[in-house]
């Protein structure tokens, strides 16, 4: 097992998204600089939270561009598994790996709380089987605001590609909507942060079984073990 945790510039969370991993789940884990092209034998590549660079221009407008993407782009069109975390969240949208975009909160505030979510059955490649009907995780951003148009949000229903609903909506993303993945099953993104939800000091230890939920379908028997 090999979990690929990239690092741009003003990433602030790739060490958080590291722990889940390492300590959480206790698989081996690496990080992998943006300018670097090639991904190695990774079986999951995280973007983490925080920031990344040029976000003052639009949240993963620029970091889409960094050289690691086109090996990202590369390995997920092959079925490779990715983890977007909140602004990673914003880049897989960007580079166009999940549909919709990420906007301002309605409410023009930066938000930071910890969110009740309810999880949806996306299928095999998210089963809320492993994580029950609702889950708490934190947030922490000002551009969380999802937005899709309405062929577009048709498609997520009718293909079960919603991953986790915010239970109280705090910023006005369209029908709630925290997390979705791709038609593949195969890339993840959600707003709320699963790498601030495992430590025994955090609001909750959900981050571990969303993390195992993105790994579950194509390693079931490993993470069995680290359960």
């Amino acid at each position: 097992m090999d979990i690929a945790v990239l690092q741009f510039p003003g990433s602030n969370c790739d060490q958080d998204a590291f722990q889940l991993f390492s300590r959480g789940l206790r698989l081996p884990t690496r990080y992998v600089w943006h300018k670097d092209t090639r991904l190695g034998g990774a079986d999951l590549v995280v973007l983490p939270g925080g920031f990344s660079y040029g976000d003052y221009l639009r949240c993963g407008a620029i970091a889409r561009f960094s050289p690691v993407m086109g090996a990202v782009l590369e390995y997920a069109r092959k079925g490779g598994l990715v983890l977007g975390i909140c602004n990673g969240f914003q880049i897989l949208c960007e580079a166009g790996l999940l549909p919709g975009a990420l906007i301002r909160n309605s409410s023009l505030e930066f938000r930071c709380m910890t969110c009740e979510l309810s999880v949806e059955d996306a299928g095999p490649a998210f089963n809320p089987g492993a994580l029950g009907d609702r889950i708490r995780l934190p947030i922490g951003h000002g551009e969380g605001n999802y937005r899709i148009d309405e062929a577009g949000r048709a498609r997520l229903e009718a293909n079960r590609q919603v991953l986790l609903r915010y239970r109280e909506n705090p910023n006005g993303s369209l029908e709630g909507i925290a997390g979705v993945r791709n038609e593949g099953g195969n890339v993840f993104g959600m707003m709320p942060h699963p790498d601030r939800a495992f430590e025994r000091f955090h609001p909750s230890r959900d981050g571990l079984s969303v993390a195992r939920a993105v790994l579950a379908a194509r390693f079931p028997d490993l993470i069995r073990q680290s359960a």
